[in-house]
């Protein structure tokens, strides 16, 4: 085979198939066959155009799983045959300030998978060697993928800070990232709350791991948090900065409120919330590689999976739309085997 097919989008809400020559790797890169992709909220930087040049044409898709097919000059610690993923950081240099601080998440020389460098919309992907992550044998590829961003963004954000087994932890939002979250605390060995609109989500959030439902329609979310004894840490899925203004409240002295849902409208806090209890709010960015690993591992281990939709590679369009509806229970994957 000498060319490839992929989706490139290019302007705004826009995908297009096209054929791509194939080539080597550069150095330091691999080159992978393509098994499955998930459909993240993220692409949207890549299809809407929310990106400095929205002309040029770029691959979207960032949980991408793959069977490498040909490595790179310098890549030691990969081979033809191995079955990796690609999340949403495509690989550290080792060479910045961060990377010499061992901060791989904040690597300033670090690439975007699907953003600034083309991702998994397509039947082959070209991914930095120091961002590849293993997929645990038993693990089918439809499953890995979105636990590649979906999956380490809220196990990551749940181990921001060190809380201890029994501590209460709050999840708002049970969409494609709450729907883990709520699997991730439960598992950790958390007393569990689920936050989110309307009472027909209850028993959803109950199945997958909740102990207590809130339902922010009917109660202030911070005050019910702070009657259930205050919560350790409440991370914040939804995409809607409003609604987690009054989570803050709900933090038991020394809680963190973890952003992880990308919000266009600001976080509005009273400096006394912050200040009485000595509380915080933190973003979290994904994770590591080797984070990615040790998620994967863990998720396993415990039974946590993604509920998926799948649709095939040729329906890309078909799967963003899917995604951007909300209406996706949870995460849409492109399957290239379908």
């Amino acid at each position: 085979m000498s060319t490839y097919r992929a989706f490139e989008a290019t302007g705004v809400h826009q995908l297009r198939l096209v054929e791509r020559d194939l080539v080597d790797p550069k150095p330091g890169h691999v080159r992978l066959r393509t098994e499955a992709c998930g459909v993240c909220h993220t692409d949207v930087l890549a299809v809407e155009g929310l990106r400095p040049d929205p002309s040029r044409p770029v691959v979207p898709g960032h949980e991408i799983v793959g069977v490498i097919d040909a490595v790179g000059a310098g890549v030691t610690a990969w081979r033809p045959g191995d079955r990796v993923g690609v999340g949403f950081l495509n690989g550290h240099c080792g060479e910045c300030e961060p990377c010499r601080r061992g901060d791989f998440v904040n690597c300033l020389g670090q690439e975007q998978t699907g953003t600034t460098i083309d991702g998994g919309y397509a039947e082959v992907t070209y991914a930095r060697a120091s961002g590849l992550v293993r997929i645990p044998d038993g693990m089918p590829a439809v499953e890995a993928a979105p636990l590649l961003c979906a999956g380490l963004t809220t196990l990551t954000a749940l181990q921001q800070t060190p809380t201890r087994a029994g501590s209460l932890v709050a999840v708002q939002g049970i969409g494609g990232l709450g729907h883990l979250a709520l699997q991730y605390a439960r598992s950790l060995g958390h007393r569990v709350a689920a936050v989110a609109r309307g009472q027909e989500k209850e028993q959803l959030a109950r199945e997958l791991g909740a102990h207590e439902y809130i339902d922010s329609t009917l109660t202030d979310p911070g005050t019910a948090l702070a009657d259930l004894g205050g919560a350790s840490v409440i991370v914040a899925t939804a995409a809607s900065g409003t609604s987690m203004n009054p989570l803050v409240r709900g933090l038991a002295p020394g809680g963190t409120l973890v952003v992880v849902g990308a919000a266009p409208d600001p976080l509005t806090v009273g400096t006394a919330d912050l200040i009485f209890g000595t509380r915080r709010i933190a973003g979290s960015l994904t994770g590591s590689s080797i984070q990615n690993e040790d998620n994967l591992a863990f998720s396993l281990a415990h039974g946590i999976r993604p509920s998926t939709e799948t649709m095939p590679f040729t329906h890309a369009m078909d799967a963003y739309e899917r995604m951007l509806s909300g209406k996706a229970r949870f995460r849409v994957v492109l399957d290239m085997n379908a």
